[in-house]
Formats: C-alpha cells, sequence, structure tokens
C-alpha cells in the first residue's frame, strides 16, 4: 500500500498553479529500472515526479504512475522538451509521445536547454505556448536558461515562464540567475541538489550536519528549501528516498545558511548552458 505523503508545503507559480516544493528526481534512472524506483518514491511518500524526454524513462515514469492507484490529481509530473525537437511540429509530436508515456497529463513542461548557440530562444518559447494552448499541459517553464535566455523572452513581448530550472548546489549557489527570476516572479528548481554526491566528502558540511543531528544530504536540501528552491533529490534506495524526505522538522539558523552558501566556488556538475551543444 502506498504511504500517505507528508505535508510538503507548495510553491505558488506566476500562473496561479502550486507545485510541491520538494520532489523526486529521475534524471541517470536508467529505464529498465524506472517503474520500479519511481514506485518505491511513491510508497515512500513522493508526489511531484521529475522527467524528460532526454532520460529516455517516461514510459517507466508513467507505469509506476498507473499502478500506484493515486489519484492523478494528487501528483505532479514534471517532463522537459528535448533538443532535436525545437521546431512547432517535432515539438508537437514529441510532447505527444510524451503524453501518451504519462498517461495523458503533464504539469510542468520545460525547455530542456537553451541552445542560443544555434537559434533564438524565443522561438522555442514561442512553440511552447502554441503546446500548451493546444494539448494537455498545464504550465510552462524553462530549464538552464541564463538571465539573459529569460531576458530575450520579455523583449520578444512572450510570456514568462512558471519556473527556471538550473543547477543550484552548495558550490554553484546560481545566484545571478536565481536574483534574476525573483525580480521577475519565476519560480527556481534547482537540479543537482547534492552536487553529484560532492556534498558527502566535504568536512565542513559533515560538521555541521553532526552540529543539526541530521545527515550531510538533510542538511543541504534543508538549505536549499530555505532559500525558497523547489528540489528534487534522487535515488534508488528507499531507505535514503525517506531520508531525503524527512527535512520538515529542523531548521537552519542564518548564520548555518551563510556557511553553506560560503561553500560556492563556481564548480559546476553539469555543462554550461551558455557552452553546452548537444550536436557535438
Amino acid at each position: 500500500m502506498t504511504a500517505s505523503a507528508p505535508q510538503i508545503p507548495l510553491i505558488e507559480l506566476n500562473d496561479g498553479r502550486s507545485i510541491p516544493q520538494l520532489g523526486f528526481g529521475t534524471f541517470q534512472v536508467p529505464p529498465e529500472d524506472t517503474e520500479r524506483v519511481v514506485s518505491d518514491a511513491l510508497e515512500v511518500g513522493y508526489r511531484h515526479l521529475d522527467t524528460a524526454q532526454m532520460y529516455g524513462n517516461e514510459e517507466g515514469v508513467g507505469r509506476a504512475v498507473a499502478a500506484s492507484g493515486l489519484a492523478r490529481d494528487d501528483l505532479w509530473i514534471t517532463t522537459k522538451l528535448n533538443n532535436p525537437f525545437h521546431e512547432p511540429a517535432a515539438a508537437r509530436e514529441a510532447t505527444e509521445r510524451s503524453l501518451e508515456a504519462l498517461g495523458g497529463r503533464i504539469d510542468l513542461y520545460l525547455v530542456h536547454w537553451p541552445l542560443a548557440m544555434h537559434a533564438d530562444v524565443a522561438r522555442v518559447w514561442e512553440v511552447m505556448e502554441g503546446v500548451r494552448a493546444d494539448l494537455p499541459v498545464d504550465s510552462i517553464g524553462v530549464s538552464n536558461f541564463h538571465a539573459p535566455h529569460l531576458a530575450r523572452l520579455a523583449e520578444a513581448g512572450l510570456s514568462v515562464p512558471a519556473v527556471d530550472q538550473v543547477e543550484s548546489n552548495p558550490y554553484f549557489v546560481n545566484d545571478e540567475v536565481r536574483d534574476y527570476c525573483a525580480e521577475h516572479g519565476i519560480s527556481v528548481e534547482a537540479w543537482s541538489p547534492l552536487a553529484q554526491g560532492r556534498v558527502f566528502g566535504d568536512a565542513q558540511l559533515q560538521s555541521l550536519a553532526e552540529q543539526v543531528g541530521r545527515s550531510v544530504s538533510q542538511v543541504v536540501i534543508r538549505w536549499t528549501i530555505q532559500r525558497g528552491d523547489i528540489v528534487f533529490p534522487k535515488s534508488s534506495s528507499p531507505e535514503r528516498m525517506r531520508e531525503n524526505l524527512d527535512v520538515w522538522d529542523f531548521e537552519l539558523t542564518p548564520e548555518q545558511m551563510a556557511a553553506i552558501s560560503a561553500l560556492h566556488d563556481g564548480t559546476r556538475s553539469g555543462p554550461d548552458p551558455d557552452t553546452f551543444d548537444w550536436r557535438g
């Protein structure tokens, strides 16, 4: 039987919808393992799932959701438009495939990468606006957009994205993008919150975790939450899934928050959106 979900705070988006602040990420979850892993996450109590066409595991997410017995209105599912599909016809076909895999509805649909080295980002955003108008896609946003990419959408007179999903962790706080988003009413989602495991070997974070009597991952997730960001750590272990979800009964002090932010050294865990080129 699927566990009841903890009371996870909701973040109100600029389109009036509300998204759970803590979710479950499926990046690098192999397609053959996805249904099992996501089923475990739903059993533990996660109700917000993040996937992408690029990950190749939407079908597994959809199967886990269908088998869970949970009401679809109790779930939030995000997926992302893959890089080869930025043109209108290709985007529509890709979206229809995602809808079929995910049970006929997408709560949040993101442009996965800006690819500004190849085309005007405003053009793909116009495509996303059309997709939202024509298909059962509730909210739209972007991923990996820097402030100039977001500013280009505004310059073109287009709608404001509901979210920008960007890398953010203690070593790459990404405050330039976060500040722009705060100023323009765009909610921030933090990917790679644990810096692909780098945080676990950090002596300062280990010491801080001992101070508050929690694990390093719980401390970093709590730091992300207190910064006001949406976050979705990932794990294949149900025990770790539960640990990552159990972050609501403690709070970091302003001094502890500042100490974690001071770990910033500009090191990314993933590609730089200004240079990332999926075409090689």
